[in-house]
């Protein structure tokens, strides 16, 4: 039996099943259970004023999140539903960055919108950025926050409303922050600044209340941010014709769970909720993640939730903070919507860069995302620091042809060792047909005597296995770094293939994928059993199939890789052919 040629069919198979094995795990298990829109623009519309069907629960460790669309006080029984933010023109506000394209309504004072000009909704259409949150028909995704408790804001009768100096507010050239101040004045005379800090170049938004306790008595409340949205699908779910569907779901971060990812129909079944120092709560989509960072000193409540009303919720919620009569106070926290940027989130909050996710292969996938990065940008990170060269190549496709011939660089010596057994193994081909002629009817004798053969020419008969299955986890995790990086997502290579994080749309790469893959095949020794031979001339044809779905960037991957390992072999099988 031919042990050589069984074990390295095996090695192929496992390629392409472990790569589908991958995607569908990415497809499956970062799906969101329900992704027809109209189901979800029905959920929506029959919730648009939400009414409380449970009475709500005192807030403690033990205690269960009320699923009413409002946290409940930190001591007080008062949970109550937050209508939907209007759509009325003139009870929007225009806010416009650099970065940033956002809505705020006046009632609530909650961002009922963010698109992000830098990013766009289609490939080559800068006219239409891409939007993160949105509230109309086809999404119902806000940042809500508020004040409750006993003097909160945020009661059964309403939100609060506010106004504005201005219907728009716009980051200047020549500024670097931008304030936008909505004022509302209680009845009580309490007085309250909700203000909104932009930064340029900034994802990350500032927010404060300014108290001013203008009554006679005591005024207590807590701040509360949380981001709701309903189960419409992803927009930035893209990635080819097999229709990846990655992870949209909340994400959290306590002192006890580094990291904890949380489905929405997982919520339905069994609401989230912990107390912790600091913290963060995120919802999580392909490339983009919005969050809100409270206080990292201050112990919060984290829930997340569906709530009555068919919404997914995830919130924080402060402790109670008292301002005495005539006295001022400052609730605050920071709400980030932007790329998932892993290296600025990161310095953001500990643990919201894990909002990048690549999978159980992360320990490579990290590494080489760093590889990549740093040969496309000129800044390498690591363990905290940055060491920036000042000059990349700008050009993903470019830097995923470095990290192909670094990878390849670092396997030379052991694809060496490979290509030389297989060099021997074509060299005893007649050898090994003399013994099939010769012991033909005997398949025991006839495998003693081929591995007899193997023993005295020193050959290994599974060293041609060897480059693939070292192989295999870069592979898998260069695939998940392509689909999880926003930093590919649009990325040119030039020419016809426009986007490295989607497949080629002339299928130029897979195709030639397919070639240097049978063209290597014809360098590898023959199988000497024809049922064998048929099965290795199908291999590069069902590699070519499945490589036609793949991002662009990963089958770049593959050619580059199977061109060196061309060449390589080419010079090594005629040195040993050339040997006496």
């Amino acid at each position: 039996m031919d042990i050589q040629r069984y074990a390295l069919m095996i090695a192929l198979a496992l390629v392409g099943w472990m790569t589908l094995v991958e995607w569908n795990a990415f497809r499956m298990e970062h799906s969101t259970g329900r992704t027809l829109a109209a189901e979800a623009r029905q959920n929506v519309s029959q919730s648009e004023d939400p009414t409380p069907t449970a009475a709500a629960e005192l807030v403690g460790e033990a205690s269960a999140p009320a699923t009413t669309d409002l946290p409940t006080a930190p001591t007080q029984p008062t949970a109550h539903e937050a209508p939907a933010a209007p759509k009325a023109a003139g009870e929007l506000i225009q806010v416009t960055t650099d970065t940033l394209l956002v809505q705020i309504s006046l009632v609530g004072g909650d961002i009922v919108a963010v698109s992000l000009p830098k990013f766009h909704a289609e490939l080559g259409r800068a006219d239409r950025p891409f939007k993160l949150l949105q509230q109309d028909s086809d999404r119902n995704y806000t940042a809500q926050s508020g004040l409750i408790g006993p003097n909160g804001t945020d009661t059964a009768k309403g939100r609060p409303r506010f106004t504005s100096d201005h219907a728009s507010w716009a980051l200047q050239d020549k500024q670097d922050r931008l304030v936008v101040t909505l004022r509302h004045t209680a009845d009580s005379g309490v007085k309250l600044e909700k203000r909104y800090t932009f930064m340029r170049g900034s994802y990350v938004t500032e927010l404060d209340y300014a108290v001013t306790n203008g009554s006679h008595q005591t005024w207590q409340a807590a701040l509360f941010g949380q981001l709701r949205r309903d189960d419409a699908p992803d927009p930035s779910a893209t990635g080819g014709a097999l229709g990846i569907q990655p992870f949209v779901g909340f994400a959290s971060r306590t002192a006890e769970e580094k990291y904890l990812k949380h489905k929405f129909d997982d919520l339905a079944d069994e609401p989230y909720s912990a107390q912790t120092t600091g913290g963060w709560v995120a919802l999580v989509q392909h490339y983009f993640v919005s969050a809100w960072i409270p206080v990292d000193s201050q112990t919060n409540r984290i829930d997340m939730l569906r709530s009555d009303s068919g919404y997914n919720i995830a919130r924080f919620t402060s402790p109670l903070v008292s301002v005495q009569p005539g006295g001022t106070a400052t609730l605050g926290a920071r709400f980030y919507a932007g790329p998932k940027d892993q290296y600025t989130l990161f310095k953001i909050s500990p643990g919201l860069d894990l909002t990048v996710d690549y999978g159980w292969l992360w320990w490579i996938a990290q590494p080489l995302f760093a590889l990549l990065h740093f040969f496309a940008t000129g800044e390498l990170h690591a363990f905290g620091s940055v060491i920036d060269i000042g000059s990349g190549a700008g050009n993903w496709g470019v830097a995923i042809v470095m990290l192909t011939l670094l990878v390849k660089g670092a396997f030379f010596h052991l694809s060496a060792a490979s290509y030389k057994s297989m060099a021997k193994m074509r060299k005893l081909q007649p050898k090994m047909l003399e013994l099939r002629d010769r012991y033909g009817d005997d398949r025991q004798k006839l495998s003693q005597e081929t591995m007899d053969l193997y023993r005295r020419e020193k050959v290994n008969p599974l060293g041609g296995c060897l480059p693939i299955l070292i192989q295999m986890p870069v592979f898998l995790s260069l695939y998940w770094v392509l689909l999880e990086s926003v930093e590919l997502r649009q990325a040119p290579l030039g020419g016809w293939i426009r986007d490295l994080s989607v497949m080629d749309p002339y299928f130029v790469l897979p195709l030639l994928m397919g070639a240097s893959m049978y063209y290597q095949q014809t360098l590898n020794p023959p199988p000497p059993d024809p049922m064998q031979a048929k099965v290795m001339q199908f291999m590069p044809i069902i590699f070519t199939v499945f490589f036609l779905f793949f991002p662009a960037g990963l089958v770049l991957y593959w050619l580059v890789n199977n061109v060196l390992s061309i060449a390589q072999q080419w010079v090594i099988t005629k040195r040993i052919e050339q040997e006496p």
